[in-house]
């Protein structure tokens, strides 16, 4: 008989997996932001910086001691973490580098064939050559190498020195030393990887364990298919055939989605008592970056909190439903509504242009004083002066 869940207790789990019912104002610092990283598993990178760039976002949400130097310090001097792909480009803890080491051999066979379809032969001469210039002289930026007869389009019409950056990085050889205006600097992996993580070896059987496992654990309760999509790191069917010779470990669960029908989901038995006790998270309101880890899953964001999410920055302006790059709000356990705002700063402003609430949520008093909170920590962590609001902003 599956254990079950109601809607609210799913969210109030979710969110505290999340790292989204500590205390937001508690004292991070560099060991407790690499810890939260750490529970979250990874932080996704993005270069768009309408408020600040979405890494910086998603951590400052959850605490608002967090401080962006910090990261970096633990990026580029610590090597605590380090730069790789997950579903997309992320920040990921070090001592996680032996299970990457997997993907970066199932990426290289795809990447290969794909190429040979693409460009046909001689690609590995540039591989090569690039690798070489790197060991013998240090690390690039992709400006560094030749960019002659460059077309736009994806990377497979790069220059080959700049492509091969690119395949190096994503198969392991290659990492991502630091960041110049969010530019890549690359060099070889053995010299930015920490030495026990890079030399670390796991097999096929504990990097499958781990990386379902791991997933479960931050996700709270999941299908297969949630399990293996966290990471990317295994196929729905490798996270299917984990389930089923795990059974002994694991619990059913029935979970409450917001029109009432239930779904199966599993989560790790020996965790489900202190599962099933979510604490209560912060009443405040909190926006959120368009790439947080809480509604990555636009599916499972529809299924627990009713709330329906695209981002529409590859949307043509006049088919906009709300605007290119507008941000969540969480207010407690409920995602109640959405605001469209930019960080100004030849003006100094955060500049408010549109705020839409979800149905049934009301502007009274006490919410809008919360929200207008949230908005001047927003502002501040920006390094802008003053809140602004557009004309019609809230209507």
């Amino acid at each position: 008989m599956a254990i079950p869940i109601s809607n609210r207790q799913a969210r109030r789990i979710f969110l505290e997996r999340q790292g989204l019912s500590r205390p937001p104002n508690r004292m991070l610092g560099k060991e407790g932001l690499y810890e939260l990283i750490h529970d979250l598993g990874f932080v996704q990178v993005d270069s768009i910086a309408t408020v600040e760039r979405a890494h910086h976002q998603i951590l400052f949400s959850r605490n608002q001691t967090y401080r962006p130097e910090h990261l970096s310090a633990l990026l580029e001097k610590d090597r605590a973490l380090f730069e790789h792909w997950t579903h997309d480009a992320s920040i990921i803890p070090s001592a996680f580098f032996p299970y990457w080491k997997h993907r970066f051999a199932r990426r290289e066979g795809h990447i290969r064939e794909n190429w040979r379809k693409w460009q046909g032969e001689g690609f590995d001469q540039a591989f090569e050559e690039t690798y070489e210039r790197i060991r013998e002289t240090g690390p690039v930026m992709a400006r560094d190498v030749k960019a002659e007869d460059h077309k736009s389009g994806g990377w497979w019409n790069w220059h080959p020195s700049k492509t091969a950056l690119e395949f190096l990085w994503h198969t392991g050889k290659l990492a991502i030393s630091a960041r110049e205006n969010f530019q890549k600097v690359y060099d070889l992996a053995e010299r930015v990887i920490p030495s026990e993580h890079f030399s670390a070896e796991v097999d096929h059987d504990a990097f499958i364990d781990w990386a379902c496992r791991g997933a479960l654990a931050r996700l709270g309760f999941a299908s297969h298919g949630e399990i293996a999509a966290f990471f990317d790191l295994v196929t729905p069917q490798e996270a299917k055939a984990w389930v089923e010779a795990h059974r002994d470990e694991l619990e059913e669960v029935s979970l409450e989605t917001v029109d009432g029908k239930p779904r199966a989901s599993f989560a790790l038995a020996g965790s489900l008592p202190a599962l099933l006790d979510p604490p209560e998270p912060p009443p405040r309101i909190r926006t959120l970056s368009p790439f947080d880890p809480l509604i990555r899953d636009r599916n499972r964001t529809e299924r627990l909190f009713g709330f329906f999410y695209r981002i529409e920055i590859f949307v043509p302006e006049p088919k906009r439903e709300y605007g290119y790059y507008v941000f969540p709000l969480l207010e407690a356990d409920r995602l109640v509504g959405r605001i469209d705002m930019k960080a100004d700063r030849k003006t100094d402003v955060l500049a408010v242009r549109r705020l839409w609430w979800e149905p049934g949520v009301k502007p009274s008093a006490g919410r809008m004083e919360r929200l207008e909170a949230e908005l001047s920590r927003i502002a501040k962590f920006a390094g802008v002066e003053k809140v602004e609001y557009g004309e019609g902003w809230w209507g």
